[in-house]
């Protein structure tokens, strides 16, 4: 993920003519590890670092630090991930604590296990389990745990089950919100079927579940089963409320893919992330050849997007990634989601790319979907 540096140039005790934008920079010393930061104000920060300090006690680089390196980045997004790329190659050992990075809540569904169960956790293990989020907050992902369950007989217990008729069961079982498996009323395959509808309604982000309940009150109708049908439909209303309270990112992270554009001085940079996992920066130039389209061109450079194959630990922090700076306040560019790159709107891409050209209309068009954000 890490572009060219902008800038860099060997340490000659003279200050660099820099700009005052945000930037991530790269101070490298005469031995030891270099000096990786991140800040707002560049021009600000290198005099701090590098100017002659009169005996001050502040952090004074000037006489071990031998070249810098920068990487202009005019967005916070662009700024993290610059940030973390470098961390992680500078310091492969200690970067999670240099980039400061929490793993978010996911819904996690214990597929490894006899009798599956749902659960939340910050951590992704377990390559045959399924994640779905991430979510704002941990009380946020609760609650909508809870009320998924509510469309599932899944149990709800943590115990390691041994089925066993004398088994005391729980309230759930005793609501029929629970088949019951600890008192053998259910086999393992017949157990397994109703885990099956819960991982579809989370892979196909609650499609198979309102498909079904909608299938059932349109019969109940057609029957003239008026409280069956209406029954029905307050449940797929509930189905739509639940879906609706999730963000934009919040899906199986298997799926997880997204585009964000950041404004160049000849076109933009495009951010994909692809099954969880952040690509390379790609250079899209607004300058067309003769009879070129944009919706062709971007068609070319997605199609020509390498197949990631990430490990569980890459999803874990490239998605924190994501996370963070999605639920920021200082969120400053668009997020483009998409449920694979066979479905990529390309007509939104479009304008997704006119609006980073010309920022205050993305001020804008953010600051009217967060409005309508019911999360």
């Amino acid at each position: 993920m890490i572009a060219e540096a902008h800038l860099a140039l060997d340490w000659e005790g003279v200050i660099p003519p820099v700009s005052s934008d945000p930037a991530v920079f790269l101070i490298h010393m005469r031995s030891g590890a270099p000096y990786l930061a991140k800040t707002t104000m560049l021009k600000r920060r290198l005099s701090r670092l590098l100017a002659p300090k009169n005996g001050s006690r502040l952090l004074d680089l000037r006489a071990i630090a031998t070249r810098i390196e920068i990487w202009n980045t005019p967005t916070r997004l662009e700024q993290a991930l610059t940030f973390y790329s470098l961390a992680k190659l500078h310091f492969p050992e200690t970067y999670k604590k240099t980039v400061r990075l929490p793993s978010p809540p996911y819904v996690k569904v214990l597929l490894s296990n006899e009798f599956p169960r749902s659960l939340v956790s910050s951590r992704l293990a377990g390559k045959e389990n399924l994640f779905f989020g991430p979510f704002r907050s941990r009380a946020e992902a609760e609650r909508w745990e809870k009320e998924m369950l509510e469309f599932f007989q899944v149990r709800r217990c943590e115990e390691d089950l041994l089925p066993n008729p004398d088994h005391p069961g729980c309230i759930y079982g005793e609501m029929n919100q629970c088949m019951r498996p600890c008192q053998a009323v259910v086999g393992e395959a017949e157990y397994a079927g109703e885990v099956t509808r819960l991982v579809n309604f989370l892979e196909t982000q609650g499609v198979s579940l309102g498909d079904a309940i909608g299938h059932a009150r349109d019969r109940a109708s057609e029957n003239m089963e008026f409280e069956e049908a209406a029954r029905q439909h307050r449940r797929f209303e509930k189905v739509e409320a639940l879906l609706r309270s999730v963000s934009e990112i919040t899906t199986d992270i298997r799926h997880a893919n997204g585009v964000s554009a950041v404004k160049r001085d000849q076109g933009v940079a495009l951010y994909f992330l692809l099954q969880g996992v952040w690509q390379a920066p790609i250079a899209f130039e607004m300058r067309m050849q003769a009879g070129e389209s944009m919706d062709r061109r971007l068609r070319q450079i997605v199609e020509m997007l390498p197949v990631p194959r990430p490990t569980l630990r890459e999803r874990e922090e490239h998605m924190a990634l994501l996370s963070r700076w999605f639920f920021s306040t200082w969120r400053d560019s668009e997020w483009l989601p998409f449920a694979s790159r066979e479905e990529l709107p390309y007509r939104k891409l479009v304008r997704l790319i006119s609006r980073a050209m010309n920022p205050a209309a993305a001020h804008a068009n953010m600051s009217v979907n967060e409005s309508q954000d019911p999360g």
